[in-house]
């Protein structure tokens, strides 16, 4: 019960859902916390909140590269698929 209120409190926010559509949207699957927030018009260190929020959530992934983060969907979690696919 706990991971499902996780799930939905994350996804309860609209710059969230903004995030999960560029990433849905991207070729690559993956981009950077720079890239995503130039793409949905907020601050470095608000971007990175929220995908500090959807990873604690596993709808999505992260992976350093050199002193770069890449974030994507996450490939784990269905229920999240389920909505992504709706957006």
């Amino acid at each position: 019960m706990k991971n499902l209120e996780r799930l939905l409190k994350a996804l309860a926010n609209r710059r969230r859902l903004e995030i999960l559509k560029v990433l849905k949207k991207e070729r690559e699957g993956e981009l950077s916390v720079g890239e995503i927030a130039e793409r949905i018009g907020l601050s470095f260190k608000a971007t990175s909140r929220h995908l500090s929020i959807l990873i604690g959530a596993d709808i999505l992934e992260k992976e350093q590269r050199g002193l770069r983060v890449f974030y994507k969907l996450a490939a784990s979690d269905k229920i999240a698929k389920h909505v992504v696919a709706a957006l």
